[in-house]
């Protein structure tokens, strides 16, 4: 047998991916998160990439231009009605927050401290309305808030009022009313967490050094609750800027918030392009102010400790 009929030893290129596997740990950790990353790129970045890619072209009709173009960017900043929705639309997901963590605060707080046995069942009990659909729990708010509505047909039962409120329903204070509920569980179970992880020790520490029941809540629980605050303010915050459903319900045209907006864009009007550049440009807005809100939070902390 001739030197170039004998069979190659060399390892193939599959063989050294494999040798690569058994010797790298953090080679087996990626084959492992890979179903995830994949399933990842495919259901979020590949719709965000093209988001990115319409927002740089123009529509005419139902023809596109897929010319380069910042024109779509140019209309979205200088138009005064996008703006005013805009911070509309923050104001209103703020406000939600505040109502919600104000709220969501006292009822962690007791389950944390106040319930000695079968925690998990008021947990489960807490997390009720999730049971329900979304969108079944904007529409029970609305026949609440309604012009016939519960609370209306109540007080002129009672003879509180003589005719319905008007006030109640269509308005800004309805999307808050609806969205805080809805969004209830995003922030009590995060700050139970962070209530439920302090150490028991330090309130026994500074009561023995005099501190009396108010002192310890501001010096010791709510610092150490923060966290729990800070995650639960982002995970209301940021979902609701983007709610459209319950504004659509309940809010009127003086409760109607950005996404509506992007929605009308893309379903109604048909321009992709001013959607896309819409919906980034509000992403963008949005992801700089909740860097500056756990800044200053994270500065809050530190001067608290």
């Amino acid at each position: 047998m001739t030197a170039s009929s004998a069979p190659s030893t060399a390892p193939g290129f599959f063989d050294r991916l494999r040798a690569f596997y058994l010797r790298s740990d953090a080679a087996k950790g990626y084959v492992l998160l890979s179903p995830v990353m994949i399933t990842m790129v495919i259901l979020l970045a590949a719709p965000l990439i093209l988001l990115v890619v319409y927002s740089f072209w123009t529509q005419v009709g139902l023809q596109v231009d897929t010319t380069f173009t910042t024109d779509r960017y140019n209309d979205v900043l200088g138009k005064q009605s996008y703006h005013d929705i805009f911070w509309r639309t923050i104001g209103t997901s703020s406000l939600v927050t505040l109502v919600t963590v104000g709220l969501a605060y006292p009822m962690a707080y007791y389950v944390a401290f106040g319930v000695k046995k079968y925690k998990f069942v008021w947990l489960i009990l807490l997390t009720i309305p999730f049971w329900t659909s979304y969108l079944l729990r904007a529409f029970a708010w609305k026949v609440i808030l309604g012009f016939n509505g519960v609370i209306n047909s109540g007080l002129m039962t009672l003879g509180v009022i003589q005719e319905p409120l008007e006030f109640l329903l269509y308005n800004q204070t309805a999307v808050v009313i609806t969205l805080a509920h809805a969004y209830a569980a995003f922030a009590i179970l995060p700050i139970y967490v962070s209530l439920e992880k302090i150490d028991r020790t330090l309130l026994e520490a500074a009561a023995d050094l005099g501190d009396g029941a108010w002192a310890r809540f501001w010096r010791v629980t709510f610092p150490l609750s923060l966290p729990g605050v800070i995650g639960a303010s982002l995970l209301i915050f940021v979902p609701t800027t983007g709610d459209y459903v319950t504004p659509q319900l309940v809010g009127g045209p003086t409760g109607q918030m950005i996404a509506y907006s992007i929605q009308v864009l893309f379903l109604k009007v048909g321009d992709w392009p001013l959607g896309a550049a819409l919906a980034l440009s509000s992403m963008a807005a949005v992801g700089i102010l909740v860097m500056l809100f756990v800044t200053a939070m994270q500065l809050a902390v530190r001067q608290i400790r």
